[in-house]
């Protein structure tokens, strides 16, 4: 994060099992990382913070049931990554309809596409992501103030990603923390992912299901969260990089307009000032009026 303001990034964790794996590749990049549950935070407790940007994690439940975070994504134009209950959170302060998902995802890899802008930059065109959720924000149901940036094949009808048309908040329905978020290995791989992605696991209680104990995120039989054993890291680190250059950006460009706002009011204040210059041709009047009090004195 050279050449930038100090970077000051706020995680709001929804009471999910794997927050702090988001922790952690949010604080290799950022300058500090503060972390609150959803219902230890209001919004003027946020606007105190005054975070560089905010990332809503996953968890449990529904986006109405997290805490703050749609006020977050409905009330306040701070930088915002949501990631999977986060996703739906942005979506639901839109106007968007979360439902219920055709299938249960619980440990799915699915391979996406998208426009390779924002947390997407530099990305290959087409990788494998992680699924953990029940519910879902359909595509054709998406309000005309957001934009999607992401779509998988295997499950045409659920919007993968999106962003605001104009604030700065950016969905991903995936975990880019998952270790099943990677690139792909060969155009084979992506094929099989699109045609038949992997068998749903863990309780289907209609909530996000984030929150399952059955080990699925750890298919692999390690929790490494450093690329070693052979755990591909790097793709869902640089989504979380680009994310914070990304919102460093955001805050640096929206004080630049601020100044910029204040320096164009101080003008017309200055201009103002100019104008009451007919108060100097005043102030001469009135020293002509001083004379003419001389006058009298004599």
């Amino acid at each position: 994060m050279s050449n930038q303001e100090p970077t000051r990034l706020l995680v709001v964790d929804n009471y999910d099992s794997f927050v702090y794996n988001l922790v952690q590749y949010v604080g290799e990049v950022a300058d500090e990382v503060i972390v609150r549950r959803n219902d230890d935070l209001d919004l003027a407790t946020v606007r105190a913070l005054d975070p560089t940007g905010i990332v809503v994690s996953p968890g449990p439940g529904t986006p109405e049931e997290a805490g703050v975070s749609i006020p977050l994504f409905a009330k306040t134009e701070y930088p915002i990554l949501g990631v999977c209950l986060g996703h739906q959170a942005l979506c639901a302060a839109n106007g968007a309809p979360v439902g219920h998902a055709p299938d249960v995802v619980h440990g799915k890899p699915s391979t996406i596409s998208h426009d390779g802008e924002g947390v997407f930059a530099g990305l290959p065109e087409h990788f494998q992501v992680g699924r953990y959720h029940s519910l879902a924000v359909e595509r054709d149901e998406l309000p005309d103030s957001i934009i999607e940036t992401a779509r998988t094949t295997d499950d045409g009808e659920i919007s993968m990603a999106v962003r605001h048309r104009e604030k700065p908040h950016i969905g991903v329905q995936f975990h880019p923390e998952s270790i099943l978020t990677r690139a792909l290995d060969s155009e084979h791989e992506r094929r099989g992912n699109d045609e038949t992605g992997a068998t749903a696991t863990g309780d289907t209680d209609g909530t996000d299901g984030t929150d399952a104990t059955d080990g699925t995120e750890a298919t692999d039989g390690t929790d490494d969260t450093d690329g070693t054993d052979g755990i591909e890291l790097t793709l869902g680190k640089q989504m979380i990089k680009n994310f914070c250059e990304f919102a460093a950006d955001a805050t640096q460009r929206g004080a630049t307009e601020m100044s910029a706002t204040e320096t164009d009011t101080a003008e017309t204040d200055t201009t103002g000032t100019d104008t009451t210059g007919t108060d100097t041709t005043g102030t001469d009047t009135t020293e002509t009026d001083t004379t003419r009090t001389d006058g009298e004195r004599r």
